[in-house]
């Protein structure tokens, strides 16, 4: 069957059918910031380990300061990192540091600034206080043996602190794909050339380069020039060495978009080609018989951003095992869009007193009207066979931004 002009749900069904295998590597603890975690990490001992004490001061029998005694001759001192001490007399207490493991027969305490200390003799300066306070309890945080991280997670450095504290000093995590990225066309000059006329400078590749290192994507940049011999050489000799090709432009009706055809007789198979969604129509998706996948972009810069964060993101969490977690946001004004098409519209987020997240939908000029961006936030995706999307009502939206 010819996937061509397919609905948005049926190039993610397809996406997913061809997600990625992506290799485990073991890595030192301090190189995987950003990095995939491929195990899950498990507390090998209760969180906290023992009774730890949380403020400097004194520990007691709280039923000794229950029945009235409020001064405690300090019966020896109990620091962090030192093994456990026991208090030999009720009657007494024991000084102890932020960190240290409760002594034996003590249960309660009682930090520095509610006590008066004089000659190795604590005066308890409260009338009342709670049993048990300033105690961080063995086992309540975490027990031993619960994942405390599920593999698939991003590591940032709070997951790096708990692979720490549970002995990882090596982790599995997941190599990503060798991936590269190509412009196409004549029009096309490096950033650092003035353009002619009928010149532009190719900025495609670098919305896309910065948005996969924000993902924990690493990629290099390649030109192709509208030469269907070059191209085909250039393209052959890569598919040597990288595993994921986004190309941006070359994929639509024009006569000097070659790409498909290349890709073709270079025996990589066509998965689907154009979806019915504004922007963005023609994107094509494919792969070859050594897994190597192939996603050519629109030329367009609003319709190239638009399928990097709709369906490269989607296929790399799949190939990841993330689930993706939906946004849903309302509507802040109405919007008309009579094209039997999903329509990703940019737009701004605004937070509500209430905590309502509204969607300020903000129409460019078009596909090409990539300075729109840097006034949106992320792309409303709004349904197929619907034209009129009313104020207050609720869709799906995905950020191009940190949200705050």
């Amino acid at each position: 069957m010819e996937n061509t002009f397919i609905p948005y749900e049926k190039a993610l069904s397809i996406l997913e059918e061809h997600k990625g295998a992506f290799p485990i590597e073991s890595r030192k603890l301090e190189d995987c910031i950003g990095a995939y975690l491929a195990e899950d990490l498990i507390a090998d001992r209760d969180f906290p380990p023992f009774d730890r004490v949380t403020m400097d001061g004194i520990a007691i029998d709280y039923e000794t300061f229950k029945k009235g005694r409020r001064s405690f001759t300090i019966e020896s001192t109990a620091a962090a990192g030192t093994p456990q001490k026991a208090l030999l007399d009720s009657q007494k207490c024991i000084e102890v540091m932020t960190g240290a493991i409760m002594p034996i027969d003590v249960d309660t305490v009682i930090r520095y600034e509610d006590l008066e200390i004089v000659d190795k003799t604590a005066t308890i300066n409260l009338a009342a206080m709670n049993y048990k306070q300033n105690v961080h309890f063995k086992g309540v945080d975490i027990s031993k043996g619960t994942v405390i991280v599920s593999q698939g997670k991003r590591m940032s450095s709070a997951e790096i602190n708990i692979a720490a504290a549970v002995g990882k000093a090596f982790l599995k995590v997941r190599k990503m794909p060798k991936v590269v990225i190509f412009s196409t066309g004549d029009e096309l000059v490096p950033v650092h050339q003035t353009p002619e006329l009928h010149q532009i400078r190719r900025s495609n590749i670098y919305g896309i380069h910065a948005t996969l290192k924000e993902w924990g994507v690493s990629a290099d940049l390649q030109h192709l020039a509208d030469d269907k011999v070059e191209m085909t050489s250039t393209i052959s000799n890569l598919l040597q060495e990288y595993d994921l090709f986004i190309f941006t432009g070359g994929v639509s009706k024009g006569k000097f978009d070659y790409l498909p055809d290349v890709l073709e007789e270079l025996g990589v198979k066509k998965h689907f080609h154009k979806i019915q969604q504004r922007p963005g129509k023609p994107f094509w998706f494919g792969s070859n018989a050594k897994g190597k996948k192939i996603f050519a972009l629109p030329g367009n810069p609003v319709s190239s951003f638009v399928c990097v964060y709709m369906y490269l993101k989607f296929w790399l969490q799949k190939s990841l095992a993330i689930e993706q977690e939906t946004l849903h946001v309302k509507l802040k004004n109405d919007v008309e869009f009579r094209p039997d098409l999903v329509y990703f519209l940019e737009a701004t987020l605004e937070s509500q007193p209430d905590g309502t997240l509204f969607a300020n939908a903000i129409k460019g000029n078009g596909s090409g009207d990539f300075a729109n961006l840097v006034k949106t936030d992320g792309f409303l995706i709004l349904p197929q066979n619907k034209s009129r999307f009313l104020a207050n009502e609720v869709y799906p939206f995905v950020s191009y931004r940190s949200i705050w």
